[in-house]
């Protein structure tokens, strides 16, 4: 092998690798609605150990987009609440803080309907995406737990 196809072999391996730690370090699962609930409304325990300013604010906007509104509670869960949502989220540490993980559960009668879970495999990596703000993991996370919300059909149809 020559010095300058050694050279070649190590750049392309060298990016291959780099690509790899960049890309596919984000694992989301979501059991989506059932499209036969009809979920109009929707109660958000709050929960106190959760220190991402944002992240309610950003649940309760893409609930939003999809025509089921919401309202926060803590303590005791009000009476008109049929639906329950829980959530916890987790920040970690790279020169900054971001997200690198959150759970989202929907409840119905103390069972669960629904739910996601996002996670970034090895707290990102040398991913760049790693910093991106709450909105921006969270949104393709709630519009796919939501996406068999009958309210869903409605928003697309706009």
């Amino acid at each position: 092998m020559t010095t300058r196809s050694f050279a070649k072999h190590i750049a392309q391996t060298v990016s291959i690798l780099g690509c790899a730690a960049l890309a596919g370090c984000t694992a989301v699962q979501v059991k989506p609605v059932d499209p036969a609930a009809q979920m109009l409304h929707v109660c958000i325990q709050e929960n106190p150990k959760v220190t991402i300013d944002d992240f309610v604010p950003v649940l309760r906007e893409g609930f939003d987009r999809h025509a089921i509104s919401t309202e926060v509670f803590s303590g005791t869960r009000p009476d008109r609440c049929e639906y329950i949502l829980t959530y916890t989220a987790r920040r970690s540490w790279d020169m900054a803080t971001y997200l690198s993980q959150a759970a989202l559960r929907i409840e119905k009668d103390g069972r669960i309907v629904a739910s996601a879970d996002y996670h970034l495999r090895g707290k990102g990596g040398l991913s760049l995406m790693k910093w991106q703000g709450t909105k921006a993991k969270m949104d393709p996370v709630i519009d796919e737990l939501l996406s068999g919300a009958p309210s869903s059909a409605r928003v697309a149809a706009k």
